[in-house]
C-alpha cells in the first residue's frame, strides 16, 4: 500500500472512529469493564440509603455517629487488541475487505479504551505472532496501531488463532481485557473434536477477560448463482474451479458453512465466551453498542 493511500485510511478511520466514541458509545465502554479492584477514599457521615455494610465502626465508636467508608474504582486497565492478518482476511465482498473492518474495529474499541484512561496494546497474528505493540496511552499510540493494522505486511498467510492467545496471555501480567478480532476460521479441529484455540481460550479465560470478534462476509455463507467461478484459498494458494450455477453446488456450500458456525457457536458456549458478531459493509456500531450495554447491565446487578 502507497504511503498517501495508508494515510489517507488512517485518517478515515480516525474521523470516523472519534466521531463514533465521542457521540454513540460515550461512557459504555467504561461502564461495560470493571477496573483491577476498588481503593479506599474517604470516610463520611452515614446517609439515608447507604449500604449498612460499609459502614466503619471504629470510626463511628470514636465520633458517636454511624460513618461510612467510601472507595473509587482503580480504573486503569489493560485492554490488548489480538488482530488478526492472515490471508482470508484479505477477502471482502460488500464495500470493504474483513481486514479494513477488523482495523475500524480495533480503532474504535482502543479510542474508548483511552478515553476511559486505560492503556492499549497489540498483537498481529497469522499462524505466528507477527508484531507487538506494548500496552500505552495516547491519541498517537492508537493511530500507530491503525497505522499497523492498515499497512504491515505479515510474513506468513496461515492462522493460529490459539497460539495467539496463549503469547498475548504469557505478555499480560496483571489481569486484562482481551479482543481477539478474526474471522475464527480453522482448517482443522483439535483431538478433543472443537476448534484447536479451544484450550488457549479456555486458559486465558481463568485471568482474563476475553471477547471474541467474529468477523465475516456474507458470500462466506450464500453463493450467488455465477456459474464456473475459481476460487482461490488466501492461506495455501490452492486454486479450485466451482459450478455456481448448479442448485446442489450452492446448497451444499451453505450446508458447509452452517456445519462450521455451529461448531464455532458450540465451543464458544461451552466457554461461557460471548462473541461480537460483525459482518462487512454492514454497521458494526451497533453491535458493539449492544454488547456493552449487555455487559453494563449485568455488572449493575
Amino acid at each position: 500500500m502507497q504511503t498517501s493511500e495508508l494515510l489517507r485510511k488512517v485518517r478515515r478511520i480516525e474521523i470516523r472512529t472519534s466521531h463514533l466514541v465521542s457521540d454513540v458509545m460515550a461512557g459504555q465502554f467504561r461502564s461495560a469493564f470493571k477496573g483491577r479492584g476498588m481503593e479506599f477514599e474517604e470516610v463520611r457521615p452515614y446517609q439515608y440509603g447507604d449500604d449498612v455494610r460499609s459502614i466503619d465502626w471504629n470510626v463511628s465508636a470514636r465520633t458517636g455517629f454511624p460513618h461510612v467508608k467510601l472507595f473509587r474504582e482503580e480504573r486503569e486497565l489493560t485492554v490488548m487488541l489480538a488482530v488478526d492478518l492472515s490471508g482470508s482476511l484479505s477477502f471482502g465482498t460488500h464495500a470493504q475487505l474483513k481486514r479494513e473492518l477488523a482495523a475500524e474495529i480495533a480503532a474504535t474499541i482502543a479510542f474508548s479504551a483511552i478515553r476511559s484512561n486505560d492503556r492499549v496494546g497489540l498483537v498481529c497474528f497469522t499462524d505466528r505472532v507477527e508484531r507487538v505493540v506494548p500496552p500505552r496511552k495516547g491519541s498517537r499510540h492508537v493511530l500507530r496501531i491503525v497505522r499497523d493494522l492498515l499497512g504491515f505486511e505479515p510474513s506468513s498467510r496461515g492462522t493460529d488463532i490459539g497460539g495467539a492467545i496463549a503469547e498475548a496471555t504469557r505478555m499480560l501480567s496483571r489481569r486484562s481485557v482481551l479482543f481477539v478480532v478474526s474471522d475464527w476460521r480453522s482448517n482443522t479441529v483439535s483431538a478433543k473434536g472443537g476448534e484447536p484455540w479451544e484450550d488457549a481460550l479456555r486458559i486465558a479465560r481463568m485471568k482474563h477477560d476475553v471477547i471474541p470478534v467474529l468477523i465475516r462476509d456474507r458470500r462466506e455463507h450464500e453463493m450467488p448463482a455465477l456459474g464456473l467461478a475459481e476460487f482461490v484459498d488466501e492461506e495455501t494458494g490452492e486454486c479450485i474451479v466451482v459450478d455456481l450455477g448448479s442448485k446442489a453446488v450452492r446448497n451444499r456450500f451453505a450446508q458447509l458453512a452452517a456445519a462450521e458456525g455451529s461448531l464455532l457457536d458450540e465451543t464458544l458456549r461451552k466457554l461461557r465466551s460471548e462473541a461480537i458478531r460483525v459482518e462487512t459493509g454492514g454497521d458494526f456500531v451497533a453491535p458493539l453498542t449492544t454488547f456493552f450495554r449487555r455487559r453494563e447491565a449485568r455488572r449493575a446487578r
